[in-house]
């Protein structure tokens, strides 16, 4: 029998998120967007306005988005659990599988930054997390996590909430379905998003809201875009 010795971020990450299980119970919603026009356009785009935009930063950008219209998808508890404190600041952290382990840098103060800024600085975060340089302040302030395993095949699954954090979205592969129009059927590249949330104070009804609300975006990101 052979025994591999756990890393120290194998520890640090199962430590918390025994905790955030233990103390945080998780409410779970799945809906399924159409991506169409995002995945046609989104070159297109890019070479309109002479900028690198990613799938993954239009999910950033689409979180904050939704966060701005539902404030409690970015609160959490004070220690004694009297209170929700609100911060003044929306942080979106996205999950990267890096050298040094699984990481979640940080975007800071999303409600001020357009598009093209997250962009910026999700590339920034992403070279550093690679080049293991990231700094103790990127990992702070996340107030909602984004993860995917679409290039691995995954289809739809639910992750576990970071401890700091209100809640995590999960996005799997795009799909390929057939939708049925007026005069037959049309091809629509949909994907499912997950949402896994803080239980203890938001409801169903209000993380329904704000996931659909983070679908309407991505299925017409018109509106992200400008």
């Amino acid at each position: 029998m052979n025994k591999i010795p756990l890393t120290r971020i194998q520890k640090l990450i199962g430590s918390y998120m025994l905790k955030s299980k233990r103390t945080k119970p998780h409410g779970y919603l799945r809906v399924r967007a159409d991506l169409t026009k995002l995945v046609n356009g989104r070159k297109a785009f890019c070479r309109k306005t002479n900028s690198h935009v990613t799938t993954n930063d239009f999910f950033i950008y689409g979180i904050a988005q939704s966060i701005v219209r539902w404030p409690l998808m970015g609160a959490s508890l004070d220690p004694d659990e009297n209170a929700l404190v609100i911060p003044k600041d929306i942080g979106v952290g996205f999950a990267v599988a890096a050298p040094q382990g699984l990481v979640v840098p940080v975007i800071k103060q999303m409600q001020q930054k357009t598009l093209f800024q997250t962009a910026l600085d999700s590339e920034e975060l992403l070279k550093r997390s690679r080049a293991n340089k990231l700094l103790p302040d990127d990992f702070d302030g996340a107030t909602m996590v984004l993860t995917g395993l679409g290039m691995y095949g995954v289809n739809a699954f639910y992750a576990v909430s970071p401890l700091a954090a209100t809640g995590i979205v999960s996005i799997g592969n795009f799909q390929d379905v057939a939708v049925a129009i007026t005069d037959g059927f049309t091809m629509r590249k949909m994907m499912y998003i997950s949402l896994a949330f803080d239980r203890r104070f938001i409801d169903e009804f209000y993380a329904a809201g704000f996931l659909n609300d983070m679908a309407a975006y991505l299925n017409d990101p018109t509106e992200m875009s400008r």
